[in-house]
């Protein structure tokens, strides 16, 4: 009897033991999870702040839109300069044409959000309009195109970060360099010499315009060949450039 005892004292403590042994294996792989997890999460976080800060100086090699882009065909054309060799003609046409308020805003424009708001509500099935240079420039490098709850939050995230780490200069450089203003056309310069064979710096006042018109649907409008519609726009946008002041050196006064 008291070796039975023993031995069923003997089994009951192996049992308890595998079950510890099982249940301490199954913490670790949880805590395992738990900090891929965390790292992740650390990584999406705080990645976009430290590439960020590297486009201070640093051009950027490739954009998201630009591999989608070529993977549809529409091959990569790109060509960056620095923001003096862009022509003054150009910078003031685009903030007219995208941003008006550009150099007041800290990246968002919050009069034209509640507008896109109310538009929204009113029955419009996307978020339209709202999107500031630096929003655009904050999409451009890190986000696929979309009006989706889920980018419009990244894209705000990332404006963010990008309005506290760089100097108006440097955003509106970027955005120039690396929008698209053609079918597998990137950067200001690689569109002026497609569109005009001229370089980005010597652009007149009118290309200028036409390159900002054909902002908002580049694989279909082109600013050498212009729809009624476009040119339309165009003389909007260059109505509106007499008002955007530079500042010197700087896009903003």
């Amino acid at each position: 009897m008291i070796r039975l005892v023993k031995k069923r004292h003997a089994s009951w403590l192996g049992r308890g033991a595998k079950a510890a042994r099982a249940q301490s294996a199954r913490r670790r792989k949880r805590g395992r999870a738990w900090h891929i997890v965390r790292l992740i999460l650390l990584a999406l976080f705080m990645g976009p702040p430290i590439v960020i800060l590297s486009y201070r100086a640093v051009p950027p090699p490739v954009t998201p839109l630009m591999l989608i882009r070529a993977a549809e065909g529409y091959g990569l054309t790109k060509d960056g300069v620095p923001l003096h060799e862009i022509s003054p003609h150009l910078q003031r046409a685009v903030i007219a044409a995208e941003d008006a308020k550009f150099c007041v805003h800290r990246g968002f424009d919050w009069e034209a959000v509640d507008n896109a708001i109310e538009r929204y509500q009113s029955g419009r099935r996307h978020l339209l309009g709202a999107s500031t240079i630096s929003m655009q420039t904050s999409k451009n490098l890190f986000l696929w195109p979309g009006r989706t709850f889920l980018r419009k939050g990244a894209e705000a995230y990332l404006t963010v970060w990008l309005e506290a780490l760089l100097p108006k200069e440097r955003i509106l450089e970027l955005y120039l360099n690396e929008i698209e203003w053609g079918p597998g056309i990137y950067g200001a310069e690689a569109a002026a010499r497609e569109f005009f064979g001229a370089s980005a710096a010597r652009l007149t006042a009118s290309q200028a315009a036409l390159m900002a018109a054909v902002l908002p649907n580049p694989l279909y409008w082109r600013a050498d060949r212009p729809g009624p519609g476009t040119r339309a726009r165009a003389n909007v946008i260059a109505a509106r450039m007499n008002s955007v002041v530079l500042g010197r050196g700087t896009p903003c006064p």
